[in-house]
């Protein structure tokens, strides 16, 4: 159970650790992600006003179907088709406690593909 608590607080830390660098504006959002287990959410949030922007999820889509590889390159491109249609051209990217390898770098590298500047 103390390893459980240790790596818990260690999450915890490495989270703060991030978001202490991280401050998303209207022109300038945070593009904050979250991968659990199963499904991969997105969205963009102006932290001066501390408003959700725009958000996609992958919860309760019958189109986002495959591994959650597959399932994080469609968010990464739908969060960059909503982000494109509210004219917002450069975000900053919070990987939360996550490194940035595979299913993170996967919903990144979609979204830049779309057009999206971090």
């Amino acid at each position: 159970m103390k390893n459980l608590q240790t790596k818990l607080e260690h999450r915890h830390l490495r989270l703060k650790r991030t978001r202490a660098k991280l401050h998303g504006t209207a022109q300038v959002p945070r593009l904050s992600i979250n991968i659990s287990l199963r499904h991969v959410s997105a969205q963009l949030i102006d932290d001066d006003l501390h408003h959700t922007i725009a958000y996609s999820t992958s919860i309760g889509n019958k189109k986002l179907s495959g591994n959650l590889t597959k399932k994080s390159q469609l968010i990464g491109q739908n969060i960059a088709d909503k982000a494109l249609k509210n004219n917002i051209k450069q975000v900053v990217f919070d990987r939360g406690y996550k490194i940035y390898h595979g299913r993170v770098k996967e919903l990144a590298e979609a979204a830049r593909a779309k057009g999206l500047e971090f």
